[in-house]
């Protein structure tokens, strides 16, 4: 009963089994080897972006600010959700790596940004001219830190008030999978088709032990990417072993089964804690992680029986009257079983 985060949960065995296979004999350093070959030609036919460059990270945090940085000049402002991860979960690297550079926060419900709120921002931006932070770009995180996606249609109409102010757009997509798995829509069709630039394709939250991609859909930014990612510290000598997770997570559709696992999961949690008398949802479940209230007593017998996962916010305590409805995020992962979420749900109603 592990739901205190996806990055907890263990490695696919299919990872596990290619990267035992690529640790034969030698291979090329710096991302020459030839597995890498084969995960560039997979990804940009999985985009449908046959001129996109990509490259490989350890790192969530790597990827997002190293795209971020490579549009995103020192004196540029990225307009981001109040709750999303570059603000809430990065510790300044975005701004660290961009040389600067401001996140203007915009609200919006359920972790999702608004167009109007989006625009209000870039209007009051650089409204002294010399004196203020300039416009930058775009930041969307799908799935959302909320548990919840933005369908293609929703990120469209963001990147279209962007791109009318000449600005490019990011998608930090360390959980793109569920929000793919979600949306029932292409890789092309989340990205590039509806506006975004660059793209942070994550696997470590799904089934990776540590990887994350870098889709960059203009490859005229490749080669500050390029040195920026020398420069900043995260280009593997021994690559090989990131390309090695990243093919595996390609074959056979992978990283869609393994999110769909997730989401299904989650999908079983969501529905069985409304059935908790008292219970409610915080945040819709959308993709792998469930925002819901159910009372006090619940909690307390979910966490004397080992159930891992947090209370959020989690300035609330387990003290007090059995019957208050506490809030708590729980997040579910390629490997959380039918079982784990019963048992859980058994504990909860009593």
């Amino acid at each position: 009963m592990f739901f205190a985060s996806d990055n907890s949960s263990p490695v696919a065995p299919e990872v596990l089994a290619a990267l035992g296979h690529a640790n034969e004999g030698y291979a090329m350093p710096y991302g020459n080897d030839a597995i890498m070959e084969r995960v560039r030609a997979r990804i940009r036919d999985l985009f449908e972006a046959p001129e996109a460059a990509v490259y490989l990270v350890a790192t969530g945090t790597a990827a997002n600010s190293l795209s971020l940085a490579i549009f995103t000049p020192p004196w540029g402002s990225v307009y981001c959700h109040r709750n999303a991860h570059i603000e809430e979960d990065e510790c300044g690297a975005p701004e660290f790596f961009i040389g600067g550079g401001k996140l203007v926060l915009i609200d919006g419900e359920h972790a999702r940004m608004t167009p109007e709120g989006l625009e209000t921002a870039i209007d009051f931006t650089a409204r002294a001219g010399v004196h203020n932070m300039q416009k930058g770009m775009l930041s969307l995180t799908n799935a959302t830190e909320n548990g919840t996606i933005y369908r293609p249609a929703d990120v469209a109409r963001l990147t279209t008030i962007a791109k009318a102010h000449g600005l490019p757009s990011h998608m930090d997509g360390a959980r793109f999978a569920n929000a793919i798995a979600s949306a029932g829509c292409t890789p092309a069709e989340m990205t590039w088709k509806a506006g975004i630039d660059v793209l942070s394709f994550g696997g470590t939250k799904n089934g990776l032990m540590g990887v994350e991609a870098v889709v960059i859909f203009d490859p005229a930014k490749a080669w500050e990417f390029e040195l920026r990612r020398k420069r900043g510290g995260h280009l593997f000598s021994k690559h090989r072993y990131l390309s090695a997770q990243m093919d595996a997570y390609l074959t056979d559709d992978l990283w869609l089964r393994l999110a769909r696992q997730a989401n299904a999961a989650a999908q079983r949690l969501s529905e069985g804690i409304l059935r908790v008398p008292g219970a409610r949802l915080v945040h819709p479940t959308e993709a792998n992680a469930v925002f819901a209230a159910w009372p006090r007593e619940g909690h307390r017998r979910a966490e004397a029986a080992g159930a891992a996962y947090y209370l959020w916010p989690g300035n609330q305590s387990l003290e007090g009257d059995a019957t208050t409805p506490i809030a708590a995020r729980l997040v579910c992962s390629w490997s959380t079983t039918d079982a784990d979420v019963d048992h859980f749900l058994d504990l909860i109603a009593g």
